[in-house]
């Protein structure tokens, strides 16, 4: 056994060719996308094109570097949460606080995941539940890095006064599902090889395309040459439908679904949320630019006549399960039409991914901890908004 693996120097002899194969089909359909981009006439086609590339070198890549190094760093030291949670006592709750605000939602359903094995207070729950921002926090960070952790530190605190109270308030062992069903999967999410190269390969020129964007440097003219115009916009829009396409394919044809639950490797969690986040960024993008195209209104100008009612509806969306939404309202955030109280009051009151298992193992414990969950995003939401805003 030992011989036969000492003497297989060609065991990835297939890698080059599968990397000349992908550069080659890259750059035919780079010449094609650039030729359609210059003769194209439809200014809502024109649209569409530029709300994909502007997704993906303004957000996707920055969420991709982040959550590269986020999820290898959690890969590189291991620790074992789940045993630091079942003795934590007193301490389960400012715990499951923090491993709320972590971005993503991974910290999130292993408190949840916890709590229907009846070794967490249902305290932790309402403390997990409104400290975590889902994936959003990624794309918050990644644009505006100041906000993000503001807010990852004051959905902490938040969380962690919530479920104190809710615990000291409440008898021990309340909402506790008595029966516990088994419904993790284990089968990760396959990924080819080709699909990773591509995803690989778009997102190094997008980074160093998007880190020139973000210092506001006009790429297109800045790479412009006799057989490109439009270099900057092309890696974008090839790159969102790169990955629109891949997290289609990967949750079969259900966007909704996050996909990176049943990853394996660090890379592949990362590639799995990247490709998440960006079809609702994508989407975010579109209807924004959609509507000013159809309406010819400010929006931005909109929704500060009706700034009181803003965190209010920040906060109901927050009720809807899964992350989707969420991106959409920190997408709308960052395009300056709703304030930052609206933004903080959607991530205390939403619960990202993680409301998806307790739903379906506890629903009555899902939907009264969503409800805890808003008292606090209304004050603090409201607070800010009353002190900071108006």
């Amino acid at each position: 056994m030992i011989l036969k693996e000492s003497i297989n120097p060609y065991k990835h002899s297939n890698f080059l060719p599968r990397m000349l194969i992908t550069l080659t089909s890259l750059l035919i359909f780079f010449l094609i996308a650039n030729n359609v981009i210059i003769n194209l006439n439809s200014e809502i086609i024109s649209i569409i094109i530029k709300s994909i590339s502007d997704a993906y070198l303004q957000v996707s890549v920055f969420v991709a570097a982040v959550l590269l190094v986020f999820y290898g760093v959690e890969n590189i030291f291991g620790i074992d949460l789940t045993k630091k949670l079942q003795n934590g006592g007193i301490y389960q709750v400012p715990a499951s606080s923090a491993l709320g605000a972590l971005p993503g939602c991974g910290g999130a359903l292993l408190v949840i995941t916890q709590f229907t094995t009846g070794n967490l207070s249902f305290g932790s729950v309402v403390a997990v539940l409104t400290s975590t921002m889902g994936d959003a926090a990624f794309l918050l960070i990644a644009s505006e890095p100041k906000t993000g952790f503001f807010i990852m530190f004051l959905g902490f605190f938040v969380g962690l006064i919530a479920g104190w109270l809710v615990d000291f308030t409440h008898p021990k062992g309340f909402l506790i599902p008595a029966k516990i069903n088994n419904t993790i999967n284990n089968n990760p999410i396959k990924t080819t090889p080709t699909a990773k190269l591509l995803w690989i390969f778009l997102l190094m020129p997008g980074l160093i395309i998007g880190i020139f964007m973000a210092f506001q440097v006009d790429v297109d003219i800045l790479l412009k040459n006799k057989y490109l115009d439009n270099t900057a916009t092309l890696v974008g829009f090839m790159g969102g439908m790169l990955l629109i396409s891949l997290h289609v394919i990967a949750s079969n044809g259900l966007i909704y679904k996050k996909t990176s639950l049943n990853g394996g490797t660090s890379f592949e969690r990362a590639y799995l949320d990247t490709n998440f986040v960006t079809i609702w960024v994508v989407i975010a993008f579109l209807a924004f630019e959609i509507i000013i195209f159809y309406t010819a209104f400010d929006l931005k100008q909109l929704f500060s006549h009706y700034s009181v009612l803003t965190p209010l509806i920040a906060v109901l969306v927050g009720f809807i399960p899964g992350c989707g939404p969420q991106i959409i309202v920190t997408s709308i955030y960052l395009m300056g039409i709703i304030p930052l109280s609206a933004q903080i009051g959607n991530a205390i009151s939403n619960d990202g991914d993680a409301l998806f298992p307790v739903l379906a193992i506890a629903p009555k414990v899902g939907l009264i901890a969503t409800l805890y969950s808003a008292v606090p995003a209304l004050i603090i939401s409201y607070g800010y908004l009353f002190i900071f805003e108006l």
